[in-house]
């Protein structure tokens, strides 16, 4: 099984410099990858470097804590997607879940949703700060803000994507949105587990080595 179509190329490290954007891109073209994820402030530089390729340029937003005002992450997607941006990875409002504020929780995810402009969405659960219920709790709020796509993890946390949370995650939302896995996904054994599990796309900072 190739699963270059399942991979999300991110590079999401603070002290990344553009010639290592420019390379993950010429990997990406070359390998047949799902999509180049970055930092916002690459999405024009991705953009360009992707220019005449099937691969997306991806981007994370309200990244990696997911805690700041709905109205500037939605406004990050909104400028993200202006710029150049296919998809956008949003980081829930960790805190409010945890709180059981879930209107807080569905609006903020609902006024990304909207600022993407009909691109596709992912929302970030960072699973290994929510319980089992939470994860499904999460996984309901994103399916019925409009999210395309629930994904586990940010890789910033103190874990990253498991077999069993994305088999949970695949159980709750079912077809009506897919899943991704992300975070701590290294070797190509992983990456298959992940897919048999029910992962559509995964996340990884070293696709080539997924090969």
């Amino acid at each position: 099984m190739s699963i270059a179509k399942y991979i999300d190329h991110t590079m999401l490290k603070a002290d990344t410099k553009k010639e290592t954007i420019v390379r993950y891109c010429k990997e990406a073209k070359e390998n047949g990858f799902a999509s180049v994820c970055v930092n916002s402030c690459f999405v024009p530089l991705v953009k360009q470097e992707l220019s005449g390729s099937d691969v997306k340029t991806c981007c994370v937003v309200g990244f990696p804590l997911g805690a700041m005002l709905t109205e500037a992450k939605a406004y990050e997607a909104k400028l993200s997607v202006e710029k150049g941006a296919d998809e956008v990875d949003m980081v829930i409002n960790v805190s409010a879940m945890k709180d059981k504020d879930y209107d807080y929780v569905l609006n903020d995810i609902k006024a990304v949703k909207e600022a993407c402009n009909g691109r596709v969405l992912k929302v970030i659960l960072e699973t290994c700060l929510l319980t089992k219920d939470e994860i499904v709790k999460a996984c309901e709020l994103s399916v019925e803000a409009g999210a395309d796509f629930v994904k586990t993890s940010t890789g910033f946390s103190t874990g990253g994507a498991t077999v069993e949370d994305v088999a949970l995650m695949k159980k709750t939302v079912g077809d009506r949105a897919l899943v991704k896995a992300s975070g701590g996904i290294r070797t190509p054994e992983e990456a298959k587990a992940m897919i048999e599990a029910g992962a559509d796309r995964i996340g990884a900072g070293n696709g080539v080595i997924l090969l």
